[in-house]
Order: C-alpha cells, then structure tokens, then sequence
C-alpha cells in the first residue's frame, strides 16, 4: 500500500491531500505556523495519520433506505458542547454502504421479498471497489433471519473467499445503529483477528501442542478460536479485560471488595472499577474508537498515556500522547533508534529510572545518550526552561491527564475514589499510583508482585465462557413463558455444543439464565438473573409465574442503579440473555497478611526528583525485600520489570503474598 502526501503551505492556513494507489482518501487543513512553517506540517501530518486505520476494506449491505444509520449514530455527539469536534473517520464510506430492496417486519413478517437481482448489482459495485469484507445488518433479522442468509449466499456467489459478517448471528437484537454498527466493526476486524488465530493455531499444532488455544474476550471470558470465527468482535480490547479479572480475584482474596485498577503499560492507560468483588461485562452502549460495540465487555476506559507516550510543546504548552513511540523505535534511552522524547525519557531524567537499573528483568540497558539533546530540542527551547523542568512538566502533565481519566470513570458510575483501593498494576502503573491515589483522595494502594505481567495472570483466572442474547421484544403482562423457555434453550444447546467441541464437560458449565428489561420508554435495558445451573439442563423454572419474579428483580435492579422504580408501569422485555461459563482452577492470589514490621535496607541512593525537587532518594532491590519490611518515602523499588515509587508522605509494606501495600501517612 502507497501513501503520497500533497502539502500547500498558504497564509492563513496549510492544506493536505492523502492519496492511497492514486485514489483521494483523506483531505485536511490545519492553521499556518508562519514562525516555523514545519510546526504545521507536522500537526497536519499528525491528523492525516489518525484518519488511518488498519482494518479489512469494507462493505456493507443493509435495508433500502437505511444506508445512512452509521453516520446518523442515533444522534449521539461524544461532546455535544464542542462545536470544532469533527465527524468520525467511518471505517465504511458511503460509497461503500449499498441499500437492497427487502423488508422484514418487527415480529418476523416477511413485508418484502428480497429483490435478488438488486442485490446482486450492489454485490458487483462492492466487488469493483476491491471490498475484503462484508457486513450485512438487515431490518429487524433478529427476528427473521432469512433474508441475511440468502444474501450471504449471494456474496459467496458474486465475490467468492470474501469475510462475511451477519449482523443475525454477531448481534441478534434491536435496535438497528447497535446492530449494523457492531456489524459493521466486526467485518471491518475480522479478517485481521481471523487470519492472526488461523495462524497461531497452525504454528502451535506444527510445535506439537494438542490442545485448544483460548483467546481472552472483552467481557472477561476465554473461548476457542472455532467459536470466534465471525465474532471477531468479541476480541476487540480484550487485553485490558484480563486485568479486570485478575483484580476482581484480588479483591476477593484480600478481602478488598471495592477496587479503583489502574493499568499503565508502555502505550496505554486502563482504568476500570471492581465493586464487590466483581466487574460484570455490560451490553449496550459501548464505545471504541468513536465505533458503537454492543457486545458485552468490561467497562475500561483506556488513555493514550504509556510509557513510550511522546512529549511535545503545542500551542505553547506541554501535551504527553496519545502518539506513541511504541516498541519501535520506542523511547531514546532504549537506544533504538527513537528520536523523540517520552513519558520512560522524562522518568530517566527524574532518576525514577536509572541507566544502572536492571530494566526490563535485565534484558537490555537503558541509555541516557541523545535523551537530553532531545527534551532540549523539543521541550526546553520552545518553553525557554531546562531539561530537567521540561521532563517534570511532562511528569506533571501525563499524571493529571490519568488523574482526570480516572474522575471521568469513577463520575460516570457516579462512585466517590475515596472510597476505593488503588489496584495499580502494568510496567509502570507503580510509578505514578501514589500520586494519583494522592490526588483523588484515596488513602491506600495495592500494587501485586505480579504487576508486570498481572493481566497476563489475571487471563488464566477467566473462564471458558459465552454470553449471547436473543431478543424478544414484548411487554411483561403479556409475556409467553414458552416462547422464553424456547431462546433459553437455543442458546444454551448452542453454548453446550462449543463447550464440549473444546473438550469440557457438561456438568462443569455453568448456565445463567437472565432477561433483558426496560420501562416504556427507555432507550437502553437492565439484565436480571433468573436462574443459575449447574451441571445437566433444567429450565422446569420456566412457568406461568416466572415472570413475577423477572418484574420485582427488574424493579429492584433499576432502584439499584438508578435511586428509583416505577412500580406502576410494566416493564418491557427486549430479549433473552445467557451467560454460560466453565470452571477452571485460578492462579493463587495470596490474602496477603501483614508478618512483623522490620525497616528494609537500601542497596543505595540517587538524586531523584518525586514532586518536590531533587533528592536524595533510597533505592530498594525488590528480590531483597521480604514479607514485613516497609519503606518510608521518599524511596524507590526497582523489581524485575517494574519500579514502584514511594513518594514522600507515603509507606510501603510488603505483605506475606509479596504484594506491596502503600499508604499515606498520618
């Protein structure tokens, strides 16, 4: 793929044409910077790089006129106060969003037939724009799937090998934008996420592993590559999901149920919020990327703040990420060819780092060679102070933009930090979690020996698990219990046969039946849990009175959730929900109690600037320290691939489990 860049740098303002093989994909403007005209080449370049994505190129076929629902997004604005925010960058351009004559009713009803020959001359357009991936999403198929399917044919007619996605079998509920939306984004992964499983899985075989490989999904499950092919969608920000699991059994081992986990790695930052022991995977309104995603997935919120996150002046102040120099070239001090200074740059500058530390488990060496010419060049000089004021700034300015994602997470569950416990995990999530905690108000930390690698850890904690829903748009009063008996058994029958294909038995799944309901209304639905069963089916549950049950638990939940209920309007149900799972043995998480007290012994000190100014700082070795030694800050831990910081005013203790507790004095 060829990328040719057309720049007219004018007066007023610098303009921008990116071509691709020849073809207009991307025009762009940015203002003049007549003091230095590269300043605006460059931010120009910078948006024209985050117009591209890397995704199969895609097609979709839907409804004669709802070619236009992605774009409509059902009226939603990430900022509807922000008059400059542009549209999204649409992973499916009009000219690839076709219409084909049909049309299914609400309750299955076939009011159209579908108009063969139309289809077939909008497969043909979509073939000569050379698509790899097709996404189907027709009107109501939840409910009538035979109009998606006979489609599905005709693509494999018209463009035979080409990925195919069926929005009745990725997302088979209402409403439409949720279900051509995620439709949409799984066809435009699909290919990528398939072609990498189908892949690893061939070179796992040919080294001789004989058993299923289990991919991590985003609702904190793990399932077989045979069960998420054509559900790509279900891996997308799947990593992040294993540290939500692992915490979830922290806080049950440590009897912590409340937990504020924070995961800071060396390109992004993951917040999420662990109560009672537990992060439920939420259904609905879901947002990556600006793309809906109605899939169940653990609520995480990520920042484009790491480790490699490039520092850089504009407009005249200190912005940290979200670029990132990634693991390539990756920062200056890695010596690998990385020109631009970094969050692990400043850090080094801070002496939180140091040349002589055995980074990354001794692996390779840090250097301090070039990282000084550069925050000159990029930061000193433009803001006129010295290196080591512009590496704090950049200190200062990455910890406040994780600070408020964290405000934004917790606000929107409408949760106090303070009343929570920092789980602060990932390469540097340690480095900053005191001073965040700081800053939010709350009073103690927990970072796990295992920080490191803990969502790797927390990834063999997750269960085998499904979580598929039905719809079954009806009012409560009216309800037929058989009707709901028959998706209840669908669905588990479907996750059953996965989980033996896999090599699990049955009476180790789990199946939680549960209904999705909302007032009259309402946009957006709550689940209630009927039924958990272990072992053989039994829906014997499922009968005249089931639904008096479903109503209260409803009512309950939205009191929950909500401060209020409506006990004077019937709920409607929206559709049938199954979370099936299989247990597993999980890794051990130590309950962590405190032995004696006894100060640990430093290997060292160095000038280290943590907040205040440079000082003398003691520095730890953590294959030292044993469980009952604390450390008074200011002082720094230097562990095998992470370093833990003990800012002033804070102690740390390390407990029987080998997990750090920090906390603030007084």
């Amino acid at each position: 793929m060829t990328y040719r860049v057309g720049i007219d740098i004018g007066g007023t303002f610098t303009d921008f044409a990116l071509l691709n093989d020849g073809s207009i994909i991307v025009l762009e403007k940015t203002l003049s910077t007549p003091q230095d005209n590269s300043l605006a080449v460059m931010e120009g370049l910078e948006k024209l790089a985050a117009h591209e994505v890397n995704g199969a190129v895609t097609g979709l076929l839907t409804t004669e006129g709802f070619r236009d629902e992605l774009e409509l997004r059902r009226g939603f604005k990430e900022d509807i106060w922000d008059v400059r925010l542009a549209a999204p960058n649409f992973i499916v351009p009009r000219r690839r969003r076709l219409t084909v004559p049909e049309r299914i009713l609400f309750d299955g009803s076939i009011y159209k037939e579908l108009d063969e020959e139309a289809a077939r001359k909008a497969i043909r357009r979509l073939k000569l724009q050379n698509v790899e991936s097709v996404a189907i999403a027709l009107l109501f198929s939840f409910a009538n799937q035979v109009h998606e399917r006979r489609l599905a044919e005709l693509v494999e007619e018209e463009m035979p090998g080409v990925e195919i996605s069926l929005s009745c079998e990725v997302l088979p509920r209402a409403p439409e934008f949720d279900r051509i939306g995620t439709t949409a984004v799984n066809a435009y992964i699909g290919p990528s996420v398939t072609g990498y499983l189908d892949r690893l899985v061939e070179r796992l075989d040919e080294s001789g592993y004989g058993r299923q490989l289990l991919i991590m999904q985003s609702s904190g499950g793990v399932m077989t590559r045979d069960y998420l092919r054509g559900s790509a969608i279900r891996v997308l920000a799947s990593g992040p999901a294993g540290g939500v699991v692992g915490a979830a059994c922290v806080a049950e081992a440590k009897d912590l149920p409340d937990l504020l986990c924070v995961d800071m790695g060396g390109t992004s930052y993951d917040v999420s919020v662990v109560i009672g022991a537990s992060a439920p995977a939420e259904v609905g309104w879901n947002w990556h990327h600006r793309n809906l995603i109605g899939v169940p997935m653990v609520n995480v919120e990520t920042l484009g703040a790491g480790g490699g996150s490039i520092c850089a002046v504009k407009n005249g102040s200190v912005e940290v990420g979200p670029e990132s120099a990634g693991a390539d070239p990756g920062p200056i001090c890695y010596d690998r060819g990385g020109k631009r200074p970094t969050v692990t740059d400043a850090i080094l500058m801070l002496g939180i780092l140091s040349e002589k530390s055995q980074f990354a488990g001794g692996s390779f060496d840090l250097t301090r060679k070039g990282v000084r010419e550069a925050f000159q060049e990029e930061l000193g000089d433009p803001l006129g102070c010295s290196v080591e004021e512009a590496a704090f700034d950049c200190w200062r300015v990455v910890n406040a933009n994780m600070t408020q994602a964290v405000r934004r997470t917790t606000a929107g569950k409408g949760i106090d930090p303070k009343s929570l416990t920092m789980l602060a995990y990932g390469g540097n999530g340690p480095v900053f979690a005191a001073i965040q905690a700081e800053d939010l108000g709350i009073k103690k930390v927990l970072v796990p020996r295992s920080s490191p690698t803990f969502s790797a850890l927390g990834a063999l904690a997750a269960k085998p698990s499904i979580d598929e829903e039905r719809a079954y748009l009806v009012s409560s009063s009216v309800a037929d219990a058989n009707r709901l008996g028959e998706l209840w058994r669908e669905l588990d029958e479907r996750a059953e046969s996965f989980f033996l294909a896999a090599g699990f038995k049955r009476d180790d799944m789990t199946a939680s039946y549960q209904v999705n309901l909302r007032y009259p209304g309402q946009n957006f639905a709550l689940t209630v849990v009927v039924k958990e069963v272990k072992g053989a089916r039994d829906l014997s549950f499922v009968d005249a009175d089931v639904f008096a049950d479903v109503i209260e638990g409803f009512h309950s939940e939205h009191e929950a959730a909500y401060g209020h209920r409506r006990v004077d309007e019937v709920p409607e149900i929206t559709g049938a929900r199954l979370q099936a799972s299989i247990e597993v043995t999980k890794p051990p998480f130590g309950a962590g109690r405190e032995a004696r007290q006894e100060a640990a012994t430093p290997v060292g000190t160095r000038q280290a600037n943590l907040g205040r100014g440079f000082e003398e700082t003691r520095i730890y070795r953590g294959t030292d320290l044993r469980a009952g030694h604390t450390i008074d800050g200011p002082g720094i831990v230097e562990e095998s691939f992470t370093t833990i910081v003990v800012y002033p005013g804070w102690q740390a203790i390390l407990d029987d489990a080998g997990d750090y507790i920090l906390s603030q004095h007084g």
